[in-house]
């Protein structure tokens, strides 16, 4: 992951509200931002969310009541989050949790808009890679004449 960009802001401080589930950080250049868990957790810069090119992204469910465990310095240029459900491989440099603050609309809105074009619930539960929604209902059925 590359490092900041020449003359990026860099954060004065950064605050974990546990309970409201946002992340605050407070940007040099006087911006201030507060990133909820989820959306961090949605689009987190890690392969298992973004994959390895694009198109490959997978749509995360489940993820409003995540919370993070943990989050650790990597560097001066990113933090590594640990969320609740065992989430632990993305991270995050300050560009993007800038990115992320600045844009938080866009991203939500891109969010809804996916899981619409998706036909899936915000809510629903992650289906396990290789399922489609229709395998997943039809396995269920299967076992009884």
């Amino acid at each position: 992951m590359a490092g900041l960009k020449p003359g990026a802001p860099t954060p004065e401080s950064i605050t974990v509200h546990e309970a409201s589930r946002v992340l605050e950080v407070a940007f040099s250049d006087g911006a201030q931002f507060r990133i909820p868990f989820e959306l961090m957790r949605v689009y987190s810069p890690s392969a298992e969310v973004m994959g390895h090119g694009p198109g490959q992204e997978v749509l995360q469910t489940g993820k409003r009541e995540v919370t993070l465990l943990d989050l650790a310095p990597v560097g001066n240029y990113a933090v590594q989050p640990r969320f609740s459900d065992g989430h632990d491989s993305g991270i995050f440099s300050w560009d993007y949790l800038y990115e992320l603050g600045a844009r938080q609309a866009e991203f939500w809105a891109d969010y809804e808009a996916r899981l619409a074009a998706a036909q899936v619930d915000r809510d629903a539960p992650m289906v396990p890679k290789g399922l489609s929604k229709t395998k997943t209902k039809s396995a269920q059925g299967c076992g009884g004449h």
